[in-house]
This record gives C-alpha cells, structure tokens and sequence, in this order.
C-alpha cells in the first residue's frame, strides 16, 4: 500500500511539474507604435493594463488569431494586435537602414505633412515600420516611382488611402513618388524608410517656392551654389533649383533645372539659367572653385546612363558636351 503510494505520488509530481514548467517564448517581437496599449485579454471586450514604448522588445508567449500575447521585460504579460507589433527580422532591417542613412547625405529636407505610414520598402504593400504624424522633420535621401497597387481599395482606410496625382503612363499602370526619408522624432530619437513623396512638406528656402509656382514647376531638390554680396555688403545664396513640370511617377527624378542668382542692382533674385528639357537622377555632385567663380554640377540620365555635367561661371551656365572642357564659357537657356 505504501509503495502504491509513492508511485502514485511521483507520477502525480511529475505531471504537475510537466505542465506547470514555463512555455519557452514563441519568439521576440518589438512594439510598432508609440505608447503601445497591452490588454487583459484576446476578446472584443477587454480592458487595459499598461502600455510599452515604440521598439520595446517583447517575448511572444501565445497567439490567438490576429492577437499576440506578449511579455514584456518587466514582466507584464498582455495581448496586442499583431499589426502593432515589429517581427525581429524587420526590426533588424530597420536598424541596418537608419545606420545607413545616418551616413548619407540628403537631397532635401522637410517635414510630414500629415500623419504618414513609414514603410521599410517603396510601397503601399511594404510592411510598416511606424507611424509618423504631422510636423515630423525628415531628411529625403531617394526617390522610386512604384506602381500603385491594383487592390488599392484594400487601402481604403488610413493615411495612404487617398488616389494622389501618379499618371499612369500610356500602357502602363498608375504611378507615385516614394521617398526613403530619416525621421526625427519627438525624443530626439530617429527612425528610416519610405514614404509617400506627396505626403512631405519641403522647407524649400524663400522665395524659391513663388519662382516655381509661377512656371509651374514642382520642386525636387535645391543647393546653394555659391553667394554673392547684397547691397549692404552679406552674403546671399545663390542656387540650383530641380524638379518637374510633369506628374509623380516619372523615369526621372527631375526633367527641370533652374539657376537663380543675386541680383545686387535690383535686390532680388532673378533666373540666370533654365534647362527643362533634361532627364536627371539624384544625387547632384556639385563641385566649388571659389577662386576661379567656378562650379561645377554633375548628375545621371537614367534615360541612357550618360553623365551630365553643367558648369556656372559668374553668373554664366552652360552644359558642357563629353569633349567640352569647360575652356568656353556661354550661356544657355535664358534669364
């Protein structure tokens, strides 16, 4: 009877410590927004329990449906939609592009025009990374004209859901400018990937904006050049300035080029070059000879993988030819 006993008991020890032995996690996954909320529960009808910040790594515990049970490092263990939570290899992704932009140079700077999805891919099919909301600096560093997708109603709802100004080409499907941008945020933190390019504000410097309003022009990128002296004896920038006449979604990323120098007998600016019959890609390597008043500006044509180069003297621009050294100086285009 007694030994009955004690088999009795080591098998009941043994399923007890069987089943009551914690769960090795499914995983780690990172909280994908901002003040994320845990809940006590998978059902419609829950109640909160606290909330983690944006990146927070959590240990995936369990999975019902569309809602993942998480712990988090303190210990706190709740449900949140799958959508808001990060897997850990996009996460890495997203580490390894916000390393690679931190050592890139931009194109443009501005800031979110309204809340905006940032995607680690061009694309509304992408997988989200975050979301950013309106007034967010960003620094823009390239430019891909993507297909919009033939499901976009499934895109219906959110801040993609707006059919834009993409042209589809002739035979071709509808197209929209995304940008890979760097965001600040608000905790001096950043975080990169794609966005919408109609979606950003550029902080394009005054009165550049009025000068392509009023040909039409829809601004890309700008550099300053150079400067020249006002009246008063400062400095004032003087610039390139690109972009396009035409839809979002084009082969190009600018088909514009307009140089505005400093006009020091009528304190203005005034339109010392255009070109709007080019083909362009990001970057421009701009090259500066204070002494000789001399810069240089070159760039790709995607169109055939030719090298473009544009060299400004004074107040002089020409596009130089490959067997052009630069030796002659004529203007080209208008004031």
């Amino acid at each position: 009877m007694t030994l009955g006993f004690v088999i009795f008991l080591v098998i009941s020890v043994a399923v007890y410590l069987h089943f009551r032995h914690p769960k090795a996690p499914l995983g780690t996954a990172y909280a994908g927004k901002r003040g994320l909320t845990l809940y006590n529960s998978s059902a419609q009808i829950r109640s909160p329990i606290g909330t983690v910040n944006y990146g927070e790594p959590l240990q995936i515990e369990a999975r019902f449906g569309d809602q993942v049970q998480v712990r988090t490092p303190s210990g706190l263990v709740g449900w949140a939609d799958d959508d808001d939570l990060i897997s850990g290899d996009l996460w890495q992704q997203e580490k390894d592009l916000n390393a690679k932009t931190a050592g890139d140079t931009p194109e443009a700077k501005g800031q979110t025009a309204v809340i905006s999805n940032l995607h680690i891919e061009p694309g509304r099919d992408a997988p989200r990374v975050r979301q950013l909301k309106k007034g967010i600096p960003v620094e823009l560093f390239r430019r891909e004209a993507v297909a919009l997708p033939l499901n976009n109603s499934a895109n219906a709802a959110g801040p993609e859901s707006d059919t834009g100004d993409g042209t589809p080409a002739a035979n071709g499907p509808k197209k929209e400018d995304w940008w890979l941008v760097r965001a600040e945020l608000d905790d001096k933190s950043s975080v990169s990937g794609w966005v919408l390019g109609r979606f950003i504000d550029l902080d394009v410097p005054e009165p550049l904006p009025d000068y392509a309003a009023a040909s039409n022009m829809r601004i890309v990128a700008w550099f300053p050049l150079n400067a020249a002296r006002d009246a008063n004896g400062r400095d004032v920038p003087q610039y390139l300035l690109v972009g396009t006449n035409g839809p979002e979604g084009q082969a190009c990323d600018f088909t514009v080029m307009r140089v505005f120098t400093w006009s020091k007998k009528r304190s203005q600016y005034e339109t010392a070059f255009i070109d709007g019959n080019v083909c362009g890609k990001l970057p421009i390597n701009i090259v500066r000879m204070p002494v000789a008043q001399v810069v240089t500006m070159t760039f790709q044509d995607p169109s055939d993988g030719s090298t473009q180069t544009y060299r400004m003297h004074e107040t002089i621009v020409r596009h130089l030819k490959p067997d052009d050294d630069g030796t002659k100086i004529a203007a080209r285009g208008g004031r």
